[in-house]
């Protein structure tokens, strides 16, 4: 997810113009359909019972709910997008930890990206955020006011990382982003947080006592100013694909100085390449995604929607849990760096990296 002022205006410009073109074929999807196309132009989510299918990168759901664009404790940013939806285990999650937020000094949260209705990649930005288990949380404390539709559209979060560099900005990194980190590590469904490099090595310098949380918190490209929340396959969910495991330990070691090299801020040598959205039929996808598109939806967004006055409405039974594990997502460090080394002065422009979260 990225977050330049008026994002939302070109992404409701490349809406409009995709969905003209591409728009009657639906209700039913061929194979050769980019599925983006026919993901993005669902405003309401599939009326079945919730279930992940595939990958976080390449799948879909269905039995989403939505969080309401305004809570007590949250506002939800970018609305032109409609990607306020999610498996109701991420919703209920979301809610929870703007609740939890506040209590810990937090003045509340600002939502950026959940899910479509029905999930499936994105017309633009991420490359997960396909079924359900993924949120971004921006790293900017919510206003003592509600923003307007206008604000929500063009206002720009705060990266919290130096200009042109790889580190912290202590002007505007605090203890509260910190107490916010551990708060989202705490529950048990979030199984990794994703924040830039240089966050992590921040925490990994300043947080004492209790260090086993840190383990959730992963480094990488982007997410200077929003951390990226992901829980694991739910209940119910069989056709949902989970992650390998991370390593052990807190993570503030070789593998957190590999980010401190030179090797990953190597400007991308064919920025022009198509993304994996761009390329991904439904064809591409699990063969439920395809009746995901097909079927009903509810009979307006009131009936799906959580928090701030919405009506929640549960779609899954309870069933034992299962175990996800994360993937490894970096080659292997170099053995000799140092987490608490310098910044070193890499000698060439620090680009700001597609998103691929």
């Amino acid at each position: 997810m990225k977050s330049p002022v008026g994002w939302g205006k070109r992404l409701a410009i490349v809406a409009v113009a995709a969905l003209a073109v591409f728009s009657t074929a639906l209700p039913h999807a061929s194979a050769e359909q980019l599925a983006k196309i026919l993901f993005g132009s669902q405003k309401l989510p599939a009326a079945t019972a919730a279930k992940s299918y595939g990958f976080y990168s390449k799948g879909c759901f269905s039995g989403g709910l939505a969080i309401a664009t305004d809570g007590p404790t949250w506002q939800a940013m970018r609305l032109s997008r409609n990607r306020r939806w999610g498996h109701p285990t991420m919703i209920r999650l979301v809610e929870k930890l703007s609740r939890d937020a506040v209590a810990d000094g937090w003045p509340g949260l600002l939502l950026g990206d959940i899910s479509q209705p029905r999930g499936g990649p994105m017309l633009t930005g991420h490359a997960s955020h396909q079924i359900g288990l993924d949120a971004d949380i921006w790293l900017t404390p919510m206003p003592d006011r509600r923003l307007s539709a206008v604000e929500r559209e063009n206002v720009s979060a705060i990266s919290v990382i130096k200009k042109g560099g790889l580190t912290v900005d202590e002007r505007i990194w605090t203890a509260a982003h910190a107490r916010l980190l551990r708060r989202a590590a705490s529950y048990g469904e979030v199984e990794r947080i994703l924040v830039h490099p240089g966050i992590k090595k921040k925490l990994c310098e300043t947080v004492k006592g209790d260090r086993g949380w840190l383990r959730k918190v992963r480094p990488f490209w982007g997410h200077d100013y929003h951390f990226h929340i992901r829980i694991g396959c739910q209940p119910g969910s069989s056709g949902c694909k989970p992650q390998a495991a991370t390593a052990r330990g807190d993570g503030c070691d070789a593998s957190l100085a590999w980010w401190f090299t030179e090797e990953p801020w190597r400007p991308n040598k064919n920025p022009d390449a198509p993304k994996a959205r761009d390329l991904m039929t439904m064809n591409s996808l699990p063969k439920e995604c395809r009746a995901g598109l097909e079927a009903p939806a509810p009979v307006s967004e009131a009936t799906v929607t959580v928090g701030g006055g919405g009506t929640a409405v549960a779609a899954a039974p309870a069933a034992p849990a299962e175990s996800i594990t994360i993937e490894r997502i970096v080659g292997a460090p170099p053995v000799a760096a140092s987490a608490f080394a310098p910044t070193p002065n890499l000698g060439v422009p620090l680009p700001r990296p597609r998103p691929a979260d």
